[in-house]
């Protein structure tokens, strides 16, 4: 597997995004992100099915012995009242004969034994061998707060760095909080996952859970986590109970789809038939459905998909058309967010070509690592699609990485870093070639030496940059890195005086952002504080409710809580709306939780951005 988002009262300097993002939560506005998956298929598809003519009663559903509450917590997106089966009578018309259905939850005792059965009060994907945060890592947080939190969230988030830690700190296996459901509150990091493109972590997550304990809130997000790794085989265990619980009309071409994978194509024709006649889908949609019912009948019923007059990509049709191999015009990419893109980068049904400008952008968002955007390239380079710009760009690599002579590799990292446009896909090149910089030996003045250090930090490889101190020019924008990695001694306001008379950046940014930065970090004394931050207008002391929420979470050692709070500042398209008062408090957060790594690359990563 490849490595690798009461009322607030704000001050007249604002403390950033997360201000604003916590403001609009006390007020109940939905203004910050989606407080629920979108629906699977575009309008139309959830159109009401005409009631067949024997409807069963409505029956709620039981969990099974031992298990937690039933249903969804306060504020969920369904429904509390779980309605029996919406494709009602829409079952194979020859029935003849059939033995009577099995006692679903005889059937989950006997697929999961009860030594292997996990409770959902704790559940995540990493324990803390694997780089989790730890069981208590949101310690005594009130859940439905920390639910809030993550369903008004805009993701993707703007910080590379902010993105990884996000993502540690919502796989890891924690006890579920106070006042929520466990599976409720997997579900909730899952959709959170999805949003952030890391489509792989969410379906772990989802995973992380036993089917027969499952909310209504996680069989919406599993469908969701399927489709966006385009494996919607994925929801196959729980299709038939999801429809118990679930109005989604997608769960009806589900059923169908599942049948034909596990062989019964007679039955997938059957229900895809009733599906189209209850006008649960039409159009590209169910012709997706029914290439998937194809592929689960040997090749019979082959479908081909015209994608003209479609205007826009779901993810209903992403999934699917990831999962039969179907390729989406490019255009579509144009109307879905930036984390599909992200999706697109782990998809293993693409080609290494197809997917490494996906895989770029993601590497620039923390969803890949440098190991894993150079690997695949490695495979770009060794494969056969001959004439691809992404061949050239895989030699150039393998240049700057493996050359013997130095000013060869630095030419190589210089065409590499020099091609893209964008301000994101240069910093996807800074990460592409963090280990090749690290195998340039520091000199003098070295023209490239300030990205060069970007690069390193971008990944996270603070010892081979820090050789470079005492080979850069004091005041540059490489020695403010160096400045931030370094954990020993202090800096001084005549330090950062001189990084400011050479600062190139119009607007200031980096200045303001080195002093905030130094100062989370506890590098500058208390004068040189207040002197710095005076002159530069920055104020360091003013709160609200997010500042004091997440410093609460630090004074009672909730690293995860302390993550996500740090995220929730980060509302923003991307660096320059992040204020340097709000990366102060995030800094400063997130050292006292123990998490001294992050903090600085989050630092640094502010320098090397704006």
């Amino acid at each position: 597997m490849l490595k690798r988002s009461s009322r607030l009262r704000l001050s007249r300097n604002k403390v950033g995004a997360g201000a604003l993002a916590l403001g609009l939560i006390a007020a109940g506005l939905p203004a910050l992100g989606q407080d629920k998956p979108e629906s699977i298929l575009p309008p139309g598809f959830n159109e009401p099915v005409p009631t067949p003519a024997a409807t069963p009663t409505p029956t709620r559903v039981t969990p099974a012995a031992g298990g937690d509450r039933p249903g969804p917590s306060a504020g969920d997106p369904l429904p509390p009242t779980l309605l029996a089966p919406a494709d009602a009578g829409l079952t194979v018309s020859d029935t003849a004969g059939t033995p009577q259905q099995v006692d679903p939850s005889l059937l989950a005792a006997y697929d999961i034994p009860g030594y292997a059965r996990r409770s959902p009060a704790m559940a995540g994907v990493v324990g803390v061998a694997e780089g989790g945060l730890g069981p208590r890592a949101f310690g005594t947080a009130n859940g439905r707060f920390l639910e809030t939190l993550m369903r008004k969230m805009n993701a993707p988030i703007p910080s590379r760095w902010v993105s990884i830690g996000l993502r540690q700190a919502l796989a890891s296996k924690v006890a579920a909080p106070p006042g929520v459901n466990g599976a409720d509150f997997a579900a909730e990091r899952a959709w959170l996952l999805v949003r952030m493109g890391e489509s792989v972590v969410a379906r772990a997550m989802v995973e992380s859970i036993d089917p027969d304990r499952y909310t209504p809130k996680m069989y919406q997000v599993a469908m969701q986590a399927a489709l966006a790794t385009g494996d919607p085989a994925a929801v196959c265990p729980v299709v038939d109970k999801a429809l118990a619980v679930s109005s989604e009309r997608a769960w009806v071409l589900a059923k169908a789809m599942c049948a034909a994978l596990s062989g019964a194509p007679k039955q997938a024709g059957t229900l895809l038939k009733a599906a189209q006649r209850s006008g649960a889908a039409r159009g590209i949609d169910l012709l997706l459905a029914e290439k998937i019912v194809g592929s689960g009948s040997k090749g019979q019923g082959a479908v081909t998909i015209e994608w003209d007059g479609v205007d826009r990509l779901t993810i209903w049709r992403y999934g699917l058309a990831m999962a039969t191999g179907d390729t989406i015009p490019a255009a579509l990419f144009s109307t879905v967010a930036s984390q599909v893109q992200y999706w697109r980068a782990q998809a293993p049904r693409l080609t290494e070509v197809a997917r490494a400008p996906a895989a770029e952008l993601a590497a620039a968002q923390g969803v890949l690592s440098n190991a894993a955007i150079v690997d695949l390239y490695g495979k770009v380079e060794s494969g056969d699609e001959q004439g691809a710009a992404e061949l050239g760009i895989a030699r150039d690599l393998r240049v700057a990485y493996a050359d013997p002579d130095r000013d060869v590799r630095l030419t190589a990292m210089r065409t590499l870093w020099d091609e893209p446009k964008q301000p994101r896909a240069q910093y996807a090149r800074l990460v592409l070639t963090a280990r090749a910089a690290t195998s340039i030996v520091p000199y003098k003045d070295a023209p490239d030496a300030d990205r060069l250090i970007a690069s390193m930090l971008s990944a996270g490889l603070e010892a081979p940059a820090l050789r470079w101190q005492g080979n850069i020019l004091r005041g540059s924008n490489g020695w403010g890195m160096l400045a931030l990695v370094e954990t020993g001694g202090m800096v001084t306001r005549g330090d950062v005086d001189t990084y400011r008379s050479r600062a190139t950046d119009v607007s200031g940014s980096r200045v303001k952002m080195l002093v905030a930065g130094l100062a989370g970090l506890g590098r500058l004394s208390g004068n040189d504080t207040a002197s710095l931050t005076k002159g530069l207008s920055i104020d360091l002391t003013s709160t609200n409710s997010w500042t004091r929420a997440l410093h609460r979470a630090a004074e009672r050692r909730q690293p995860a809580t302390v993550m996500l709070l740090a995220a929730v500042g980060m509302q923003t398209p991307n660096w320059h709306g992040v204020s340097p008062e709000a990366l102060y408090h995030i800094v400063s957060a997130l050292q006292r939780v123990g998490l001294e790594g992050q903090a600085r690359m989050i630092a640094v990563e502010a320098l090397a951005r704006l």
